[in-house]
């Protein structure tokens, strides 16, 4: 503490702790000494996966083609994920998520294809169809206090019934809107991926140096900025190269028709990141809902709206989910009974769960989802590769979420132990 000495007074100004690189590191060691984790597991598996399938399958997997194309591929788990993540962070969970994207694809099929609205009316007709959903679901959850595991087991099966009955068995709605379309199938121009990767990494900087100079003029202890300076740089080095190898031409016959630029969805995927993760970490909601996850009972005392914000959670994820079934609609050109079935929610779930997210509520990011999908999708992708049956990719998956579980039972374990819970 320093005085400023003036004619009339004098006037105590604040000076912020300045902590150091060293004290920085040892921070975070012991911080997953205590067993907050977050999602290094899942960084490092990341990692481990990469080098094991480049080494194994090294003119395959790390070729230009194959990295589009798993990341294409990955794009409507990572989304059906990330509404996920709001009801994992309050301790529920949501098994009919990747129904819930089926039947809202089709609700865009219906109105863009058959009755010939135009591609945005079908995209606002999917989004409340699956907010529609998300509302019956919470009010059944938060105001009737039916288990969510129940209520979202019998929307699973309904929602599957539900989309049988407006396509019929085996048949088919075709999406015909190049809007739509270009989502998944389209690429941006260099040179706009280029300026996409300039403007993430400079509103990245300055937004992190906004929140570290507040947090020194209110005298609070802010990460050193060797620190800030090496996330900028991280990032900027793992996006630049990601814009790199996505820039070049990537087209088995490039005479006939070239590809090459960041794909649509990848930006697309990247806004609802933003956007999610300033609901969760900038808003009175977002603290609401760790508040709920983490003790709904202090929450309630506390005088938050538990139910409310339990529906909300809901209604979230599926109007999430919903943006999937536009993904899911956009990829294979069309609506079918199995849109959003089979593997889909189970790789979501997993996706969410192995990036980090908390099965037992109160810790969760949406970028998570992003880190746990990759994961799935590198085994998938990798094992493909390898002509691997899909016995043994199921197997291996569920593995990786069965030790992200693991993890995540101990480091609370350890958490509590420590007092950090």
């Amino acid at each position: 503490m320093s005085q400023v000495q003036t004619d009339d007074e004098v006037t105590p100004t604040v000076e912020a702790p300045i902590a150091t690189l060293g004290s920085a590191a040892r921070e975070y060691i012991n911080r997953v000494r205590g067993g907050d984790v977050g999602p290094l597991p899942a960084v490092l598996g990341l990692v481990v996966l990469l080098v094991v399938f480049s080494t194994l399958r090294p003119d395959t997997f790390t070729n230009s083609f194959n990295f589009a194309n798993l990341l294409i591929q990955s794009a409507p788990v990572i989304v059906i994920a990330m509404g996920l993540v709001f009801v994992l962070l309050i301790g529920e969970i949501d098994l009919s998520a990747g129904f819930t994207a089926g039947v809202a694809g089709a609700t865009l099929g219906i109105a863009a294809t058959r009755h010939g609205w135009p591609w945005w009316v079908g995209v606002l007709a999917c989004l409340l169809c699956g907010a529609i959903i998300g509302l019956v679901i919470g009010l059944l959850v938060s105001r009737v206090g039916i288990p969510s595991f129940v209520v979202t087991l019998a929307a699973f099966l309904a929602l599957q019934g539900i989309l049988l009955q407006i396509i019929g068995e085996g048949g088919t709605i075709r999406i015909q809107s190049d809007t739509v379309l270009a989502i998944m199938a389209k690429n941006l121009p260099v040179w706009l991926g280029w300026a996409l990767f300039v403007a993430v990494v400079g509103a990245y900087a300055a937004v992190s140096f906004r929140q570290l100079t507040n947090r020194r003029k209110r005298g609070l202890v802010a990460q050193p900025p060797a620190v800030w300076l090496a996330k900028i740089v991280a990032l900027a080095v793992l996006l630049g190269l990601c814009t790199y190898y996505l820039s070049g031409e990537r087209s088995r016959n490039p005479s006939l028709s070239s590809i090459k630029g960041v794909p649509i969805v990848i930006p697309v995927v990247l806004v609802l990141l933003i956007l999610l993760s300033l609901l969760l970490t900038k808003t009175p909601f977002g603290r609401h809902v760790y508040a709920v996850g983490g003790n709904a009972e202090a929450a309630r005392r506390a005088g938050i709206n538990v139910p409310r914000i339990r529906l909300l959670c809901f209604i979230l994820c599926s109007t999430i989910a919903a943006i999937a079934g536009v993904l899911l609609a956009s990829r294979v050109n069309s609506v079918t009974p199995s849109t959003g079935g089979g593997e889909t929610l189970l790789y979501a779930v997993g996706a969410a769960v192995i990036g980090g997210t908390s099965l037992f509520g109160g810790k969760g990011r949406p970028v998570d989802a992003i880190i746990g999908g990759l994961v799935v999708a590198v085994v998938d992708n990798g094992m493909g590769l390898l002509n691997k049956p899909a016995s043994v990719v199921y197997m291996v998956t569920g593995l990786v979420l069965l030790l992200a579980a693991g993890v995540d039972a101990l480091s609370r374990r350890r958490a509590a132990a420590s007092g950090r819970a």
